[in-house]
């Protein structure tokens, strides 16, 4: 059995291994008082065929609970849940989906999809935002853990390094370069994710009613930043204690 720390433990659920080292670092300093665990998915669980809303959120439960039980954890050594969710212009009019027999694998931009599936595509996006409306105001996972989803849209990438259609080896690159950016600039981070253009992080609630209206969900957005506002009013009080308690020139 693992040694017991007495810090509670964050969740954070993200889709691929690119997105973990794009944030891992980052969020383990930001959420340094706690014991940060990154699950990759390896996927999306919003589109995974054996998921629908009817079992989603024990779905992400069995998430928590697999992890708890190999660690030795229970319910009460968790303090939050959070998911990170790529959008991908789920919540789009099935018109914005365009039939391109050229695009082999769905092509995004900021108003349409092209693929040469379209069908395929409407279906996904579908069974994407059934899914989405029915963790979107989930407030807890495996019967008491606090749970939050947050979302980058179009995706990740979309978001964090304003580029659509990233091949893999372009988010690898492109993730690490984030993360040294940041990770020793945790403030930067914390204005860059919650006050930038993209940035949705006025009101929780409102946040997800306007990622699910219009072509929304396929612009660049995400409410990511609204995790941190605690976090972020903790460092400024920090410093400015800090300053206070500098000799004056």
């Amino acid at each position: 059995m693992p040694h017991k720390s007495k810090k509670k433990i964050v969740f954070i659920i993200v889709e691929g291994p690119s997105d973990d080292e794009a944030l891992g670092v980052i969020l383990s300093r930001l959420f340094d008082e706690n014991e940060v665990y990154v699950e990759i998915m390896h996927g999306d669980i919003t589109t995974d065929k054996n998921v629908s809303p009817g079992n989603i959120v024990s779905k992400i439960g069995d998430l928590v609970k697999k992890y708890a039980s190999s660690t030795h954890y229970k319910v009460s050594d968790f303090q939050q849940v959070i998911h990170l969710i790529d959008m991908d212009g789920a919540y789009i009019p099935d018109d914005a989906v365009i039939c391109d027999e050229t695009q082999k694998t769905p092509y995004y931009s900021a108003t349409e999809i092209r693929t040469a599936k379209r069908e395929n595509i409407i279906i996904r996006n579908h069974k994407k935002r059934e899914n989405i409306d029915r963790i979107c105001f989930q407030g807890k996972i495996w019967n008491s853990i606090p749970y939050r989803a947050y979302y980058m849209s179009a995706n990740l990438d979309h978001v964090l390094y304003d580029k659509l259609n990233s091949t893999e080896a372009e988010k690898e690159e492109d993730s690490l370069v984030f993360a040294r950016t940041y990770k020793n600039r945790l403030d930067d981070f914390l204005v860059f994710i919650s006050d930038s253009e993209f940035s949705v992080c006025d009101d929780f609630s409102a946040s997800w009613k306007y990622i699910r209206t219009e072509k929304h969900s396929l612009e660049r957005h995400s409410n990511l930043g609204l995790c941190f506002a605690e976090i972020r009013e903790k460092r400024k009080e920090t410093t400015e204690i800090t300053e206070q308690a500098l000799p004056s020139d």
